[in-house]
């Protein structure tokens, strides 16, 4: 057995907690390791760990910290097969899809080198007579980062490479569900010179964050998870005077216009609706046909019914299992939900076995029309291989929909009409919209900019918001003083002109 340790201080450290979590393979639901509940003592330890190590990482050159994310974007693709096989075997993904996932964290890691430039402050010469101001941007401290099950790779590599390169030290409490990858992440990043203590990994569940965002060290979190889990966070961090950024759920819709190129909507529609076995923030799980295009749904059905789950090294699945047994559970009781609500199931992946694996947590796509938006499956965040159609008349009738609904994540439109796209882009309040683009996550010089009860904070993840969090402003005025003479004592709030 396994027993995945904590990393401290640059090394691997063995917890002495009595209480560990199993970690499972969501393809056959064996156990592959057991990750520990960090003690209280442990915590202190790293954070002290990082708090030490701020005082001299803040003053290394901010040339010298870009070239350790050189160095680290190299040994991550040079890691890179090891890595997906890896988070395939800890998350269930399908090969491909964990090597997407990881380049997506790699590019993030790219934009920390560029930090010399993103660190620039402003000046204005002679703001008054003889004076002058800059501001200069400055890293916080000791920040974490918690983060889900579902990007055991990207979503680290968004938070922890932009705070470190900006001058900051850091804690990851990764998901207890797949900790092989961000131990990976870690190992690698102080392979790539990351001094002892800059980075720290830390395991455990509920307990172990309520100590992380109370602890009067840690200056910022940042978390992605689920809407009531951010909600808290969110809250107890800012009590607890800590900047927070938590990315929470969704329930992202694609329109789908009658001018559309329909091949092109189709196999966008599978990809972002079952990609992943739904397990994606930015996954589309409802589709709305307008006018016309609601013939299309039958042609989408039988293409459905062609792609299956598979295990991670089967060239011909379309997505792996979901995470675990609790995760099918909820989906195969939201399906039944539909059903007896008055959806029309057109696809039913619930009892969906995979031959030789039936202890893993498998659900096959999932297909609903005649969905209304007092359904569970449509105001629920299903978080599987579950797609919803909706039929509306107009343009106008869809983006009502998307914007009656309380998240924001991400939206997309297929049309041939620029007038249309455009009327989308401007009306939909999403924050992040695609133009026949299904998953518009923006690449890492943008921001991750979802909206309503999908984020919770006021800097979004990586891009330029992303410098911001993990920064703060300091203005400095200037003034020497030359032989002139004395006008005497100031007695206003103006600078002398």
């Amino acid at each position: 057995m396994h027993k995945v340790p904590l990393f401290i201080n640059g090394s691997n450290f063995s917890s002495q907690s009595d209480s560990r979590i199993a970690v499972h393979n969501p393809a056959d639901n064996s156990v592959i390791a057991e990750v520990p509940n960090t003690t209280e003592a442990e915590i202190d330890l790293a954070v002290k760990a990082a708090a030490d190590a701020f005082k001299t990482w803040r003053q290394v050159p901010v040339v010298e910290r870009a070239r350790v994310m050189m160095t680290y974007q190299a040994l991550l693709k040079q890691h890179q097969d090891e890595i997906a096989e890896l988070l395939s075997h800890d998350t269930g993904k399908v090969i491909a899809d964990a090597r997407g996932e990881l380049w997506r964290g790699i590019e993030v890691v790219e934009q920390a080198i560029n930090m010399p430039s993103l660190l620039m402050g402003e000046t204005v010469e002679n703001v008054a007579r003889n004076i002058d101001t800059a501001s200069y941007l400055q890293p916080l401290g000791v920040c974490v980062g918690i983060t889900p099950f579902n990007f055991p790779a990207m979503i680290p590599l968004w938070m922890f490479p932009l705070a470190i390169a900006a001058g900051n030290t850091f804690i990851l409490k990764p998901s207890e569900q797949d900790p092989l990858v961000p131990m990976r992440l870690a190992e690698l990043f102080t392979e790539a010179g990351c001094p002892d203590g800059v980075l720290n990994v830390v395991h455990g569940g509920k307990e172990q964050v309520e100590q992380l965002l109370a602890h009067g060290d840690v200056r910022a979190v940042s978390f992605v998870g689920s809407v009531p889990v951010g909600q808290h966070v969110y809250r107890t961090a800012t009590a607890n005077m800590k900047r927070a950024q938590c990315l929470a759920g969704a329930k992202n819709h694609m329109v789908i216009m009658p001018d559309a190129n329909k091949d092109q909507v189709i196999n966008n529609l599978i990809g972002a609706g079952m990609g992943a076995a739904g397990q994606r923030c930015m996954a589309i799980s409802v589709a709305i046909f307008v006018g016309e295009a609601e013939a299309w749904i039958d042609q989408l059905a039988e293409a459905i019914s062609k792609i299956r789950p598979g295990l991670w090294n089967d060239t011909d699945a379309a997505f792996g299992p979901v995470i675990s047994a609790r995760a099918k559970a909820r989906i195969v009781q939201l399906i039944a939900q539909g059903k007896k609500e008055g959806a029309n199931c057109l696809l039913d992946g619930s009892m969906f076995t995979l031959p030789g694996h039936d202890n893993g947590h498998w659900v096959g796509p999932t297909l609903f029309r005649d969905v209304t938006p007092d359904m569970s499956i449509y105001r629920e965040e299903i978080f599987g291989p579950v797609l919803c159609c909706l039929c509306v008349e107009s343009l106008d009738e869809a983006i009502a929909l998307i914007n009656n609904n309380p998240f924001g994540n991400g939206t997309s439109i297929f049309t041939a009409s620029g007038a249309t796209a455009r009327q989308f882009r401007f009306e939909a309040e999403v924050g992040q919209v695609g133009i026949n683009v299904p998953i518009p996550v923006a690449l890492p010089f943008f921001s991750f900019t979802g909206w309503k009860q999908s984020f919770y904070g006021d800097l979004h993840a990586y891009g330029k918001e992303g410098v911001r969090f993990y920064t703060q402003a300091k203005t400095v005025t200037t003034r020497w003083f030359a032989d002139e003479a004395n006008s005497g004592p100031n007695m206003t709030i103006r600078l002398q002109e």
